[in-house]
């Protein structure tokens, strides 16, 4: 053993660090923080006081979330931009996945509050109707908005009336992570003509179970399509062969304004064609 009056056994150094001997040897193994000395015989683990402030910074970038291999990678690049630009990357992940919790709350508090009444499902005829819509690729479904930021300003610089609320069309045949291909839509009088990128569709009369749900859209439309897939097996129907044919896939219509209500008070109607 060295002859250093002044190291400290890992215990102390344990106890100044604020970090476990479990952690410290971790750390000594992976070569994050290793002692000043280690007596070959025993194999026991002192540090000089000054690796405190070595402690100190090891434990901060482990509180934020960085794991042993990028805690060392991260020391190596301490006071350089790539060191900043790891932080930020950092911060970003976080707050996704602070949103990704808050959402999680919240379903929880749907699951445990009673079923709410003003859920309805029902088998529906629904009639010939003209759409205005565009289509487009959105990177997932929460980012339908993207194509309601194109959709609305072209509607008006054609001077397109709507006849009733606006909605969107799923056109996948799966549940996509990624890459969704949707069309936003309002229902138009007859005859009415549209120029690129929007388009005139005309949906032909047929049979639809649909469901009206309160709530986010994250969690009534889910809760829709269970209601409908309840509904379509006790009452014996079939769905829809979907192909690439608007008229034979399910879409949502949005029967308040987003921007005016309340996430609580959204209400969306959920149609689903059925044979």
């Amino acid at each position: 053993m060295t002859d250093t009056p002044d190291l400290v056994p890992i215990g102390r150094f344990s106890s100044l660090s604020r970090i476990s001997v479990r952690m410290l040897r971790h750390y000594d193994a992976h070569g994050v923080l290793v002692p000043a000395d280690v007596d070959a015989v025993t194999g026991y683990r002192r540090y000089a006081p000054a690796q405190l402030a070595e402690a100190a910074a090891i434990r901060r970038l482990r509180d934020v979330g960085f794991g042993v291999s990028a805690i060392g990678a991260l020391l190596a690049v301490r006071g350089t931009e790539a060191f900043d630009e790891a932080l930020r990357a950092q911060r970003l992940d976080l707050a996704a996945a602070a949103e990704d919790s808050v959402a999680r709350l919240r379903l929880i508090d749907t699951l445990i509050r009673e079923p709410t009444m003003t859920d309805t499902v029902a088998l529906t005829a629904l009639p010939a109707r003209t759409l205005v819509h565009l289509r487009g690729t959105v990177p997932d479904y929460a980012g339908e908005g993207e194509l309601w930021e194109r959709f609305l300003p072209e509607v008006q610089a054609q001077d397109i009336a709507p006849a009733g609320p606006g909605g969107c069309i799923e056109h996948d045949d799966e549940f996509r992570e990624s890459d969704v291909d949707e069309s936003v839509f309002f229902e138009v009088p007859a005859g009415t003509t549209a120029a690129a990128p929007l388009a005139v569709f005309e949906a032909p009369a047929g049979r639809a179970v649909e469901a009206v749900v309160d709530g986010p859209y994250a969690q009534a439309i889910p809760r829709a399509h269970e209601l409908i897939g309840a509904y379509v097996a006790e009452h014996g129907l079939a769905l829809a062969r979907t192909v690439d044919d608007p008229a034979t896939h399910h879409f949502n219509v949005y029967l308040n304004d987003p921007c005016a209500v309340p996430e609580a008070e959204l209400r969306t109607r959920v149609v689903v064609p059925v044979r």
